[in-house]
């Protein structure tokens, strides 16, 4: 283990990560203190799962899934706050573990995502205001937890990599697709103009990001034994970074060529050719994730049942999408709006299977209490 504890005379100890806090009792009370980091992959996955139907003309149901994002949203805020003022304790802990840590950039992504459905019902000051808490999250978020983790002599090793880290990717891209999204309802050039700098310069940050990470995460699963476990769905984000790395390209390339006198032009090439690159590269993660799964369950037997890490699945799933139409449009590549037309429904069914097993988990936990408590009375 790593990290730093107290000894038996107070002193701090190296190589020990200190211990869990006492879970309180009640149930609400005990899901509010155990609620995972990047439960705000809930939002992401029902935010994305609606942009794609409604890009692809099911009003109905984004609308149905749109309703669902705003709700867990509000609700997952709310949950959180509770969290910060009553159980700060679990929420440090947290901070400083490199394996969940970066699970709070979900917060950042959840948002954004919202944001950019928003903006397509075309309530764009709602969304601007998601994106400034984004924002101050990602800047908080994007220097606040290196240091928490390894200032802190929590130096995550090599083991401690996983598929989260790459949310890291995912929030960061989630802006730039929210800076050039906005480009069209902003007053003024000089506002275009800055919204559209941050929506590259963002977009090239983010990309880099992707390919440090992407190396660790490859180099962890290659040299270091996986568990059952251990390869849960929060791998899929490698495919989801990707995905959301391509939208992000998209929104640059479909803006003016000079956006508040920022020219554009001889940029397009080389974010077309990135975005091109890095659609194939998701595309080639999709058949080895499946494997990966078909490993976990089927060979090594690990049980199906509701966990907060498959909303991390459902994202990517939406996300490709997303990303397939929208490169396809901007850049004439109509056998990727092919694909996004035959894949949103894959994207669907993942959140309909995982929403699903969320309300049975819900049920199952809720129920055997009452039915204890109501034998106890009879």
């Amino acid at each position: 283990m790593s990290g730093t504890d107290l000894g038996p005379a107070g002193v701090r100890v190296k190589g020990v990560t200190p211990a869990a806090p006492a879970e309180p009792a009640g149930l609400i009370a005990r899901a509010v203190a155990t609620l995972d980091p990047g439960y705000f992959a809930w939002v992401m996955a029902s935010g994305i799962v609606s942009v794609g139907t409604d890009l692809l003309g099911y009003g109905v149901l984004s609308a149905v899934i749109l309703g669902v994002t705003a709700a867990a949203f509000v609700v997952l805020v709310l949950a959180y706050v509770a969290r910060a003022v009553w159980f700060m304790a679990h929420v440090r802990r947290s901070l400083e573990d490199p394996s969940v840590a970066m699970g709070y950039f979900t917060f950042v992504a959840g948002a954004d995502v919202l944001g950019i459905r928003l903006v397509m019902a075309g309530w764009p000051v709602i969304a601007a205001g998601l994106t400034g808490a984004a924002g101050l999250a990602w800047l908080f978020l994007n220097y606040g937890l290196p240091w928490s983790i390894v200032a802190r002599a929590h130096r995550p090793m090599l083991r401690e990599f996983n598929g989260t880290w790459l949310i890291w990717v995912v929030g960061t891209q989630s802006l730039a697709v929210m800076a050039s999204g906005l480009v069209g309802s902003a007053h003024g050039d000089a506002l275009r103009r800055r919204l559209a700098e941050a929506a590259v310069c963002l977009w090239s940050v983010g990309v880099v990001l992707y390919l440090i990470l992407v190396v660790f995460i490859l180099l962890r699963l290659l040299v270091v034994e996986v568990t059952p476990r251990e390869m849960g769905p929060a791998y899929w984000i490698a495919m989801g970074a990707t995905a959301i790395s391509v939208r992000a390209a998209a929104g640059i390339l479909v803006l003016p060529g000079g956006v508040g006198g920022f020219s554009l032009t001889e940029l397009r090439p080389f974010i077309l050719g990135t975005s091109v690159v890095l659609w194939s590269f998701g595309t080639w993660w999709i058949p080895l994730l499946v494997l990966f799964g078909l490993w976990r369950h089927l060979l090594r037997r690990y049980p199906v049942s509701y966990e907060p890490r498959l909303w991390s699945m459902v994202f990517p799933l939406g996300m490709y999408t997303v990303a397939s139409f929208s490169l396809g449009k901007a850049g004439g590549f109509g056998f990727m709006v092919s694909i996004a037309r035959a894949w949103v429904w894959v994207g669907v069914a993942a959140w309909c299977a995982v929403f699903a097993l969320g309300a049975v988990a819900a049920v199952q936990a809720v129920v055997p209490r009452t039915r204890r408590r109501g034998s106890r009375e009879g």
